[in-house]
């Protein structure tokens, strides 16, 4: 009997599924946009300092659907007053199929918001255009980083803890 599988690659065992994603909704669970100043912040002046947070979050809402939540918060101040502050939680509910269990979560964590952002920072943008200022259009963000990032600062985290 001769091997066929050249290039060294495994087979995929008989039977076995590849991953699956499918997204079964996505949706708005908070938007708010704060111009505080208006209308006086929309006059030209200095270059405003833009601060962005970006945090992603998920629960399992069932045996194979979880709930992935995006939440995006930029502020953008000058040094007299806030340009403006708009946060946006926004949330996809996915089915993961034939994903190993060890690999779950980052596969959650990552593929999941790296779906979803691109509609986010959409509705981010408008926001910001419909509040009077130019869109506010967010770069690409590396969701895998940013999940070893979190690793990392929670595994510090549980170090630093008294026993």
């Amino acid at each position: 009997m001769t091997d066929t599988n050249e290039g060294g690659a495994q087979p995929q065992a008989e039977g076995a599924a590849a991953p699956g994603m499918h997204i079964l909704g996505q949706y708005i669970k908070d938007l708010s946009f704060e111009n505080p100043n208006a209308p006086r912040s929309l006059g030209q002046g200095e270059q405003p300092k833009l601060d962005i947070n970006v945090n992603v979050g998920a629960q399992q809402m069932g045996d194979d659907q979880f709930e992935v939540i995006l939440t995006l918060n930029a502020k953008a101040e000058r040094p007299d007053m806030v340009m403006f502050n708009v946060e946006l939680i926004y949330a996809g509910l996915f089915k993961i199929t034939s994903v190993p269990k060890e690999h779950m979560h980052p596969f959650v964590m990552i593929e999941c918001p790296r779906m979803i952002f691109p509609f986010a920072r959409n509705i981010l943008s408008e926001a910001t255009r419909n509040g009077g200022f130019p869109p506010l259009m967010l770069d690409p963000i590396d969701f895998a980083q940013l999940y070893r990032q979190n690793m990392a600062n929670q595994a510090a985290e549980g170090e630093q803890k008294p026993n």
